[in-house]
């Protein structure tokens, strides 16, 4: 016969009534913005990328460092808020595609230890492709700017819209940056300055 001591009992019973302590409890995800009917459905069509293997399998490859911007924007830049974009995946061969509200040539993911979060997707038009301000979901692309040195050449002069649909953003759902993205300190952060706002072409 196997003796079970009191204090067992009670210590099994406290954890079966508060829970496991912290460390033994897996982390919740965080919750997930409300968004309207239309980009809910986008989300649910590209939740498959919140593996982002299943994002390279697509086409998508990293450019490895976080973006952050630490200060907002001044008069003649796109005025972003001063926050964070995390680390973007480009998808070259969508590019020059039409817009495709469940194909985004670039998903963001932000750092969350030793994993990838999707945070947002972004939807990218270089000028050459389209002169007038391209537009999706209502929304009107931020731009025309240049490319963001050193993920792209800086003559990349381009349109573009974020949409934050897996993390709540205090600046609004299609804010360039979300203040509450902070990318880990170290050699693998990149620190940017908001991108000039470029003559319309």
């Amino acid at each position: 016969m196997f003796r079970i001591h009191r204090h067992t009992i009670l210590v099994a019973g406290l954890v079966a009534l508060l829970g496991a302590p912290p460390a033994l409890r897996a982390q919740a995800a965080p919750a997930r913005p409300k968004l309207s009917a239309s980009l809910e459905a986008v989300r649910t069509a590209l939740d498959r990328y919140a593996d982002p293997f299943a994002a390279m399998h697509d086409g998508y490859f990293s450019t490895v460092a976080c973006v952050d911007y630490p200060t907002a924007g001044g008069a003649g830049t796109l005025g972003y808020p001063a926050g964070g974009m995390g680390v973007h995946f480009i998808n070259p061969g969508r590019i020059v595609a039409p817009i495709d509200s469940l194909k985004p040539q670039v998903l963001l993911y932000e750092p969350d230890g030793d994993k990838l979060r999707l945070v947002a997707a972004e939807w990218f038009v270089p000028v050459a492709v389209s002169k007038q301000r391209p537009q999706i979901f209502g929304k009107g692309f931020d731009g025309p700017m240049e490319g963001h040195h050193p993920i792209m050449p800086p003559e990349l002069h381009h349109w573009d819209l974020h949409v934050w649909l897996w993390k709540e953003n205090p600046a609004g759902v299609f804010s360039a940056t979300n203040p509450a993205l902070v990318c880990p300190a170290g050699a693998y952060t990149m620190h940017e300055v908001t991108p000039k706002q470029l003559p319309t072409p």
